[in-house]
């Protein structure tokens, strides 16, 4: 009888074991894992199907992919397309809203090392919700970041195509202006007090595709300078990206120029600047702070704004004169 039983507990436990091992295999089947690009380890399911946006980019790179049936969520600043605007909101990039994004059940977060917080991605993995995050330093970067975004939402393809599109583009703006010397500019992030931007950002490799060159070298990514250094360094030109006026209206570059050079010239300091006497002020759409699909956009535009001569229809039939010239 004792023989018996230890035969048939040993087959039951055998056939324990296999089912166990065989759960855990089809457990393992349904899940990826992944490294992001800030060398984190990420457990991804198979199927994506519900994503939140922690940043603007990210959600400009997730409609761009035909993915924005699975957008579940997105921040107050995730304006564009225009149909983001209708996603339910999580709060803002660098504090939102955690109880909001475990309410959307989603399958992955999205987040970016630039704009989001360590704690908020620490935060959600231990509510044992999935972060990927991207680190963008460079377009090229932005264009990986795509790739892999795509990768991880299970859409290879898509993300292929648009990085390959805009790595075209880039390529085409590389053969107009080969052999153009780069104007040697000053971004301005801010003017009170003067942040600029450092040579390591996607912001810096954003000029140098464009044909220009920050006149900042830091080893900060969002320097502070003071302006007794520009008046030293003079650069040929300032670049300011565009924003919306106090009625919430998006201003055209011209008028956004036109009111930026104004309120320059009533600084005193302002006016031992070449560039601000001559007029050589630059401003381009918010997107070029967004890297992401439209970042292109943005670079060709401030290509032509530098340099009108390569643009100009008796150098290139077809192609527009944007702006006044250097």
């Amino acid at each position: 009888m004792f023989a018996r039983n230890k035969i048939r507990w040993s087959v039951m436990a055998a056939t324990a074991l296999v089912v166990m091992l065989a759960l855990c295999a089809a457990g393992r089947a349904g899940v990826r894992n992944v490294v992001d690009e800030t060398g984190r380890h990420v457990a991804l399911p198979e199927n994506v199907q519900r994503i939140v946006s922690l940043a603007p980019n990210l959600t400009e790179i997730v409609y761009a992919l035909g993915a924005e049936q699975r957008l579940v969520g997105v921040t107050a600043y995730c304006d564009y397309p225009p149909a983001a605007r209708e996603k339910t909101k999580i709060g803002n990039p660098v504090d939102p809203s955690l109880e909001a994004i475990a309410a959307l059940k989603p399958d992955l977060v999205l987040a970016t090392r630039t704009m989001n917080r360590l704690e908020t991605v620490e935060s959600l993995d231990r509510l044992g919700i999935p972060v990927y995050s991207t680190d963008s330093r460079t377009v090229d970067g932005v264009m990986i970041s795509i790739h892999d975004i795509a990768d991880a939402i299970g859409v290879p393809q898509q993300g292929r195509a648009v990085a390959a599109g805009m790595r075209e583009r880039l390529d085409a703006l590389h053969v107009r202006l080969a052999g153009v010397a780069p104007k040697r500019v000053l971004f301005v992030i801010w003017t009170q007090p003067l942040i600029s931007i450092g040579p390591q950002t996607f912001l810096a490799d954003a000029l140098r595709q464009a044909g220009a060159q920050s006149i900042v070298q830091s080893e900060q990514d969002w320097p502070e300078i003071s302006f007794e250094e520009v008046v030293r360094l003079q650069p040929e030109a300032l670049v300011f990206s565009s924003n919306h006026d106090e009625t919430g209206h998006a201003e055209t570059a011209a008028q956004a120029a036109d009111k930026q050079l104004a309120e320059l010239r009533q600084r005193p300091a302002w006016k031992d600047l070449a560039a601000i006497r001559e007029g050589h002020i630059i401003v381009v759409g918010e997107e070029i702070d967004r890297p992401g699909p439209r970042l292109v956009d943005v670079i060709e535009d401030l290509a032509r704004q530098l340099h009108p001569d390569v643009f100009a229809p008796s150098a290139t039939a077809g192609a527009p004169a944007l702006g006044s010239g250097l």
